[in-house]
């Protein structure tokens, strides 16, 4: 009977172990209902995702032509009949600009970071593995542009690639690689002395398996969460080359640009020229709250 009884019970533990592993919730869906529990989070989430839908059917939703000018309108003020916001410089609807502009505003602060993501990711992770020479080439280059601060060197770049999207682009680029690599090296040197990568390379699996399997799954997290604090920086730098006239170029509707457009109305309309303002400060404002709550979400500790 003693030696029939364990027998008999093993299937019985062994269902309850895999019902208890089934139902117990798993990293990702109690980073999801962390997340669901912060209403700030959840109300910036809610602005990012309302400025998603005007970047992708702004078009559709501008009630004018954001490109039609009306010399005769010329800044008019807020409330005027057929123009909810006022008009620009050039008599065109403000509203109109102001929606369709979220498009390239938002392309023109997601895209670096998420270049920069892509290769600093790669160039940190690989350092932060290596280790010797290769940690040493890779992050003392990386250290020649992280010494320079990101506007004077936003600045700079775009000042000597020359003003135009594509320019704006590697530069801001070039500017969020280093800070994202540095962190993907910290988290990578960290990640390779747990005891799992020791028994995988004691095991004999290949650097690129333990790479695979147990250091990426374990540093993107932390990488990614960084990255998205950058959003609201990029998308700050990124105006500011549009307006100083490295950016975005007239007549496309970019805040940045539209700062500096009605940069000469703010004695005579201020509301109207501190429009496209306004929407840098919500719109970065709701990244950064994003980004802390999912860098709380996150949190193993909690």
């Amino acid at each position: 009977m003693s030696t029939l009884a364990p027998a008999a019970a093993s299937p019985a533990a062994h269902a309850v172990a895999a019902a208890a592993v089934q139902t117990s919730p798993g990293y990702w869906a109690s980073v999801l209902r962390r997340l669901r529990a912060d209403r700030v989070a959840m109300g910036a989430a809610l602005v990012v995702l309302m400025l998603l839908v005007l970047a992708l059917f702004g078009s559709a939703l501008a009630p004018a032509d954001p490109y039609q000018s009306a010399m005769l309108s010329r800044l008019k003020p807020p409330g005027t009949e057929g123009h909810p916001l006022g008009t620009d410089e050039l008599g065109r609807d403000l509203l109109s600009r102001l929606i369709v502009g979220t498009r390239l505003s938002l392309f023109m602060g997601l895209t670096p970071v998420l270049m920069a993501f892509v290769i600093g990711s790669g160039l940190g992770i690989l350092a932060g593995y290596a280790g010797g020479w290769i940690n040493s080439a890779i992050m003392r280059t990386i250290d020649v542009f992280y010494a320079f601060p990101s506007v004077l060197l936003a600045i700079a770049l775009s000042g000597a690639l020359g003003a135009g999207i594509v320019n704006s682009l590697i530069s801001l680029t070039i500017v969020f690689v280093p800070q994202i690599a540095r962190v993907a090296e910290a988290v990578t040197a960290q990640a390779k002395g747990r005891d799992y990568v020791e028994a995988a390379r004691a095991s004999g699996a290949s650097a690129f398996t333990i790479v695979r399997v147990h250091v990426l799954g374990n540093v993107l997290g932390p990488i990614f969460v960084y990255a998205t604090s950058l959003i609201a920086v990029s998308l700050i730098l990124a105006s500011g080359l549009s307006f100083l006239g490295l950016g975005v170029k007239p007549p496309e509707p970019e805040w940045g640009l539209m700062l500096n457009t009605l940069r000469t109305a703010i004695y005579t309309q201020p509301l109207v020229a501190a429009l496209p303002g306004v929407m840098i400060f919500i719109t970065s404002i709701a990244f950064n709250l994003l980004s802390d709550g999912l860098r709380s979400a996150m949190d193993n500790k909690r």
